[in-house]
């Protein structure tokens, strides 16, 4: 099999690792990596496989050569950096927010839309997390019964916001612990034994900028026309967000065949034996790739209507797994 040269921006952050785990995991074809990152972390050593690796600056010229750079930064570093790579030759798997609502920019979820790769002009966007394990079992179901609205809350961990929010929930733990005062900086307001209804900022209508998000991107991805509302709250779970997601479908459906649909969908693991307390929890998702699916039931009070529970490891198929399995998609559709 032909290997690939690949680079990783922002390699020694949480995603960054997890895109390098991924990788070996998953015997993905690489002929040489490079990591990159600030200049003032250049230097850094990082271990991959065997080697220990070092970070370099990533800036003009870094990318000659590269076939395929995963970005795992900041918006404003992708809108800077993303435009040099894709002139130096590179693919560009951007995870950050810069580009998945640009027009003429594909925003792949590979279990959903692989498809909208072939449109790639060397730059496809990674959509947001929540939006992600929510429309990977959802897609089978639009499929068969065409749904016409979702209502979705997520509880999402910490370790969505980075690595300071993942050290002040354990702070506050180790201060409530030994009766010591509970400060807070990364959030307006404690995390510890709270939920916080505030993911990103508010904007004009009252809204989130998550929670547009995830209307936009369902939009983009699956269908315009599905009505969505969502609203995010933060929760103190350091690693796997949670959704509760109502749906109604146009054409009516039997519990029985949306278990067995989901059951047969990529990427998802049904959890769902209610009678032995058995459902999806973050402390079960973390560290795999699957998006677990639970709590499945009718919701009696509409037409067609669906409850579900869905939960799934943020960092990974929410962020680094989609990723990598974007590139593997590219490779196996000969577009790279």
């Amino acid at each position: 099999m032909k290997g690939y040269n690949v680079a990783v921006v922002g390699a020694t952050g949480a995603v960054g690792q997890e895109v390098l785990n991924i990788l070996i995991e998953r015997n993905f074809p690489i002929k040489s990596i490079k990591l990159l990152g600030s200049a003032s972390g250049e230097g850094s050593e990082v271990q991959f496989k065997d080697e220990i690796l070092y970070t370099e600056e990533a800036r003009e010229g870094s990318f000659k050569n590269v076939d395929i750079a995963f970005f795992c930064v900041e918006g404003d570093i992708s809108k800077n950096l993303a435009p040099i790579a894709i002139d130096e030759g590179a693919i560009v798997i951007d995870n950050s927010s810069a580009f998945r609502m640009t027009e003429g920019i594909p925003l792949v979820i590979p279990e959903v839309n692989p498809e909208d790769l072939k449109t790639h002009k060397g730059l496809i966007a990674n959509p947001n997390c929540s939006t992600t394990q929510m429309l990977v079992p959802l897609k089978p179901i639009h499929d068969k019964y065409k749904i016409k609205r979702i209502v979705v809350s997520t509880y999402q961990s910490v370790s969505g916001t980075g690595k300071k929010a993942i050290d002040e929930l354990i702070e506050q733990a180790n201060s409530y612990c030994e009766n010591k005062k509970i400060s807070n900086s990364v959030y307006p307001y404690q995390i510890l034994f709270n939920a916080l209804p505030h993911i990103d900022s508010f904007i004009e209508t009252g809204y989130t900028k998550e929670e547009i998000k995830m209307i936009n991107e369902t939009h983009k991805i699956l269908d315009k026309d599905i009505k969505v509302t969502a609203t995010t709250v933060r929760i103190p779970v350091i690693r796997g967000h949670s959704e509760s997601v109502n749906i109604e479908t146009e054409l009516p459906f039997e519990i029985e065949d949306i278990i067995e649909l989901l059951e047969n969908a990529p990427g998802v693991r049904v959890l769902d034996k209610p009678e032995e307390n058995l459902y999806p929890m973050p402390i079960l998702s973390e560290g795999t790739d699957d998006v677990f699916v639970g709590r499945i039931r009718r919701d009696f009070t509409v037409d067609n209507g669906l409850n579900l529970w869905i939960v799934a490891d943020n960092l990974r198929k929410g962020a680094a797994l989609n990723a990598v399995q974007i590139a593997e998609a590219l490779v196996s559709l000969n577009l790279v």
